[in-house]
């Protein structure tokens, strides 16, 4: 599998803050994104790269391992405890050989690192404690992260996408209702393992954008409807827009600027819940008329001393 330099893969140095890394995947994440570039061969493979490159480097415990072992920090544990065995066995024998002293990560070079682990774990031409070639280790892929951007209307349905990884097209059922932010797991598309080791898996976070219409919070939408000054005090029909399609509501006579009406399961879709659904909070903005005539003045004027 080819190398990738992590901060090489963000433009970023070795010495970058959390905050650099977080903001550099943004950026490149935004530009690279398969949604962005749907027939770019080459931006899906950057895009994947910027994922693998933050997957690694915004968790302290993983960067501190690509540090110190670079391409091979997946297998540093199995190279430190093998250096604890070496040493061990090292320590119990009559004579020591220079090798056999003891050794440490800053003994080798990266290529060094490679040859290491080909005849340590992964060669075929290692020896185990009884003499006999060791068996190949398999050690499991690294994990995918990438990102999904939805409008709220896509959200609200059931539907498939399709996106490239590792030069695989992959189609994926998104439910109605996910949620901003939410995450789901695709077992077994990550990077191939080693060693006939199983592949990772590939996390998916959602991102929904602001629809300019309707508000959701939790499973419930939030809108806000005009309504006439005359339909307002004397009562009537109002047509609205749910998601579901237009609706007619009775408007009660006396409704007050800012009064709310709810209507039970026109709201957002349930997550996995088939047929169940939020509520859609309906609130008035009366809307006082503007221009009077003067003959609406006039009335107007009667019915202010009509009130007094």
């Amino acid at each position: 599998m080819e190398f990738i330099d992590y901060y090489k893969a963000l433009g970023l140095e070795k010495s970058a803050s959390q905050e650099d890394i977080k903001k550099a995947y943004r950026k490149l994440a935004r530009q690279y994104h398969p949604d962005l570039n749907p027939n770019d061969k080459e931006a899906h493979q950057k895009f994947q790269r910027i994922n693998e490159a933050h997957e690694v480097l915004s968790d302290p415990e993983k960067r501190k391992k690509y540090d110190q072992y670079g391409e091979n920090w997946k297998h540093a544990e199995e190279f430190e405890k093998a250096q604890q065995s070496r040493q061990s066995r090292s320590a119990h024998s009559q004579g020591r050989s220079s090798y056999g002293e003891g050794f440490s990560s800053e003994d080798f070079s990266s290529g060094d690192f490679s040859d290491f682990f080909n005849s340590m774990f992964g060669g075929g031409g290692g020896f185990g404690e009884s003499g006999g070639r060791s068996r190949q280790a398999k050690f499991r892929g690294q994990d995918y992260n990438a990102e999904m951007q939805l409008t709220l209307k896509e959200a609200s349905v059931t539907h498939q996408r399709t996106f490239t990884i590792n030069d695989k097209n992959v189609r994926i059922t998104v439910p109605a209702g996910i949620a901003d932010g939410q995450t789901i797991k695709l077992k077994g598309h990550g990077a191939p393992g080693v060693n006939g080791g199983p592949a990772g898996d590939l996390y998916i976070t959602f991102h929904i954008t602001e629809d300019p219409v309707f508000k959701r919070l939790g499973d419930d939408l939030y809108t806000t409807v005009e309504l006439d000054l005359y339909t307002a005090v004397l009562g009537g029909e109002k047509v609205v827009d749910t998601f579901d399609g237009k609706v007619k509501l009775k408007v009660n006579a006396g409704t007050q600027n800012g009064a709310k009406t709810r209507l039970k399961g026109k709201g957002f879709p349930v997550y996995k819940k088939d047929g169940a659904a939020g509520d859609l909070i309906i609130t008035w903005n009366v809307k006082l008329p503007v221009n009077l005539t003067e003959k609406q003045k006039e009335l107007f004027k009667e019915l202010a001393q009509l009130s007094n």
